[in-house]
């Protein structure tokens, strides 16, 4: 397959939970034990890739959001789709009027993709003491000079949030896996 044999489309219901799926895949231990990113996402647009000879199959390889980071299918990282699908994404905020994107995210992806470190931009993560490792908390300005001038503490989206125990009881509705603490996850 090569990343130009996909098509890049909204979400449709049917799809909801091969992309509940893909996230939580993709997600797993990452960022933190398990994966609690499954039910804080909202409206995705979501990529998928036909199979050569086979154009009516397609199946669900990644997902971005305008309000979270770009996510796909493991076995797929690495391959360019993931920075295609982040690229459209970047174009549609621009063209909604977004002047920058803030995230949580790794900047050893991300930076190809134009992403700095918060900081660079004067603005602070919000539970983060000053002085703290923020190396997860990027920006990228869609409109050169955004942010010129701008210092600040940046506050998730109360959406973002979600309650453990609602996280436990939907866990339980996808097959085991386990939890671990692995250096380098930003939260615990």
């Amino acid at each position: 397959m090569n990343t130009n044999d996909f098509t890049i489309r909204p979400e449709k219901k049917e799809d909801r939970r091969a992309v509940e799926n893909l996230i939580r895949e993709a997600f797993w231990n990452v960022y933190r034990p398990g994966c609690r990113s499954v039910k804080k996402m909202c409206r995705w647009h979501i990529f998928s890739v036909g199979r050569s000879g086979c154009a009516a199959r397609r199946e669900v390889m990644g997902c971005g959001g305008y309000l979270t980071r770009a996510g796909q299918a493991p076995p797929l990282q690495g391959r360019g789709y993931g920075k295609k699908l982040l690229d459209f994404c970047l174009r549609r905020a621009s063209e909604m009027g977004f002047g920058a994107v803030l995230f949580e995210g790794n900047i050893g992806f991300y930076s190809h993709c134009g992403f700095d470190y918060a900081r660079n931009f004067g603005i602070r993560y919000h539970d983060l003491p000053e002085g703290e490792d923020d190396s997860f908390f990027l920006c990228r300005e869609l409109i050169p000079g955004y942010l010129s001038g701008v210092t600040g503490v940046y506050e998730t989206p109360k959406g973002y949030y979600v309650d453990d125990a609602d996280v436990e009881e939907f866990d339980k509705s996808f097959p085991p896996k386990e939890k671990l603490k692995l250096p380098g996850q930003l939260f615990g």
